[in-house]
C-alpha cells in the first residue's frame, strides 16, 4: 500500500494528511518538536495560563473549513466580535486609523485629508513597490505616519523594498466619506477584514487539529537533517533513517533546500535570499481580570519595544485562571534586515517597561507569569528579492516531485485556513501522480 511522507505537523501537514485519509491513502508525519501543531501550537504555563505561538484565530469564510473546524472541537468554540485598536504617540485609536482620525493633532489631520483627497483625484502612476501603493492609496502624510512606520517594525524592512502581493484585504481601502466622517466624529462604523472570529473554548488553537491525529501516523521528535531525492531517503537528527515514496513538505524553504543532496548552488543561493521575520513573543499572566478590551493592538512608535499585542484571555476565559488576564506581546526581528541582538528572555523587561509607559500595566500589578518564546519563522517578508528567488526554489522542488505547502513551504502570507487547504492541495498533487502512474 502506498504511504505518503509529510514533513511538519502544523496546519498544512494535517491538511495534507486529511486529504490523503479521505482517499484512503496512508500517511506518516515527521515533526521535529516533541509536540504537534507547528506554528499553531498551544502551550500551558504556570497555574492555568495558556498561550498559542502568537495570536491565532479562525475567521475563514470557506464554509467547508468552518464546518470542519467546528466539528473538530465538538462545536465548542467562542464566537467573538473583533475589537482592534492602535497606539500612536499616546493616542488610542480605533482601527483602522484612516477611518478614525478624530482627536489626533489638528495639523496632522488636515495634512492627511489634503493628501488623501489629492491621491483620490490623481492618477496613481507606476506602482513599483509597497511604498508607491501606500502613497497612491492614502496620500503621503498618512502613509509615512502610520503604515510605513508600522510596516518597518513588523516586516523589519522599508516599504520601498517590498512588493504588494501580500496586501489583499489587510489594509482597508476607505472612501472619502468614511475618512471625512472619521475625522469629524468619534462614532464610526466597525470596518475590518475580520468582523468576527472563532476560537476553541478549551485547549487553545491547536485543539482544531486534535481529531486529525487519528488520520495519520505521527512521529514526534524527528528533525530532518538530510533528504536524498535520488535514493528517496530521509535522515534525522536522532540518527534514524526512513525511506519515502512520495514527499510533502511544510518545512521552511531556507531549511529544506540545504538538506537536499546535490541541490544546485543557484537553488541554495535562492533559498538564502528568501527573508522571513523571527519573533520574540513575551507571554504575561496578570493578577487582575481587566487589562485591555481589544483583541489585538498595533503599536506604531519606533521607541516602543514591541510591535503588536493581543489578549488571549478575551479569546477564551479558559486561557487563564479565574480572576486573571493575559497579554501576548510580539517583538520582530529578521536575519536579513534586523538580526536578533539579545537573548529572548532579555525582551521581558523592556516589554514590561513600555506596557507600564502606555498605561496598560500598573506599577502595582501582580505579574504571575512572564515567559519569552522564540519563534524562528514568523511572517514571510515580501521583499523585492522574493519573486525571483521563490520561482527558482519552487521550480527545483517541482522537478524533484516534492510537494510543498503551508506558510513556509509556499513562502506566502497565508492564514490558518489557507494553510490547511494548502496542505490539501499538496496532497492532491500526490494523488494526481498516483492516478497517472508517475514515479516522481
Amino acid at each position: 500500500m502506498t504511504q505518503v511522507t509529510i514533513l511538519g505537523a502544523g496546519m498544512a501537514g494535517f491538511g495534507a494528511a486529511h486529504r490523503l485519509h479521505h482517499e484512503a491513502v496512508e500517511s506518516v508525519i515527521f515533526e521535529q518538536h516533541p509536540y504537534h501543531g507547528g506554528h499553531t501550537a498551544s502551550h500551558r504555563y504556570g497555574q492555568g495560563f495558556l498561550f498559542d505561538e502568537g495570536p491565532h484565530v479562525s475567521f475563514t469564510k470557506v464554509e467547508r473549513i468552518q464546518e470542519l473546524f467546528a466539528a473538530s472541537v465538538q462545536q465548542r468554540y467562542q464566537t467573538l466580535t473583533t475589537r482592534v485598536d492602535n497606539h500612536w504617540k499616546g493616542h488610542w485609536i480605533k482601527h483602522p486609523v484612516q477611518c478614525n482620525l478624530y482627536g489626533l493633532p489638528t495639523d496632522l489631520v488636515v495634512e492627511i485629508l489634503k493628501d488623501f483627497i489629492q491621491a483620490q483625484q490623481s492618477e496613481p502612476g507606476e506602482i513599483r513597490n509597497y511604498a508607491d501603493w501606500l502613497i497612491a492609496s492614502f496620500g503621503r502624510t498618512f502613509a509615512e505616519t502610520f503604515p510605513m512606520e508600522y510596516g518597518l517594525k513588523y516586516h523589519t524592512t522599508t516599504a520601498d523594498n517590498m512588493t504588494t502581493e501580500w496586501v489583499g484585504p489587510r489594509l482597508y481601502q476607505a472612501n472619502l466619506e468614511e475618512v471625512l466622517r472619521g475625522a469629524l466624529t468619534p462614532s464610526t462604523p466597525d470596518v475590518h477584514y475580520i468582523s468576527h472570529f472563532r476560537y476553541p473554548t478549551h485547549g487553545g488553537f491547536v485543539s482544531y487539529l486534535d481529531p486529525f491525529l487519528e488520520q495519520t501516523t505521527l512521529r514526534l521528535a524527528h528533525r530532518v537533517t538530510r533528504i536524498d531525492p535520488a535514493r528517496k531517503t530521509l535522515r534525522f537528527a536522532n540518527g534514524s533513517e526512513s525511506r519515502y515514496e512520495h514527499l510533502v513538505s511544510s518545512l521552511p524553504l531556507p531549511e529544506l533546500v540545504p538538506m537536499l543532496v546535490d541541490a544546485p548552488a543557484e537553488v541554495v543561493a535562492a533559498a538564502e535570499r528568501l527573508a522571513c521575520t523571527e519573533a520574540v513573543i513575551v507571554n504575561l499572566g496578570i493578577g487582575r481580570p481587566e487589562v485591555h478590551d481589544a483583541h489585538w493592538t498595533y503599536f506604531y512608535d519606533r521607541d516602543y519595544f514591541f510591535t503588536r499585542m493581543s489578549t488571549p484571555h478575551l479569546q477564551s476565559p479558559n486561557n487563564v485562571p479565574p480572576g486573571c488576564s493575559s497579554l501576548q506581546v510580539e517583538c520582530y526581528y529578521s536575519k536579513k534586515y534586523r538580526p536578533l541582538d539579545r537573548r529572548p528572555e532579555d525582551c521581558i523587561e523592556p516589554v514590561l517597561r513600555d506596557l507600564r509607559r502606555c498605561g496598560l500595566l500598573h506599577e502595582d500589578d501582580e505579574i504571575l507569569l512572564a515567559e519569552a518564546m522564540h519563534v524562528p519563522y514568523a511572517n514571510v517578508i515580501f521583499d523585492l528579492d522574493r519573486p525571483e528567488a521563490l520561482a527558482t526554489v519552487h521550480g527545483y522542488l517541482d522537478e524533484l516531485g516534492i510537494a510543498y505547502c503551508g506558510r513556509y513551504g509556499e513562502w506566502g502570507y497565508i492564514w490558518t485556513d489557507q494553510a490547511f487547504m494548502s496542505g490539501e492541495n499538496a496532497a492532491q498533487k500526490v494523488l494526481d501522480r498516483l492516478t497517472s502512474g508517475s514515479v516522481a
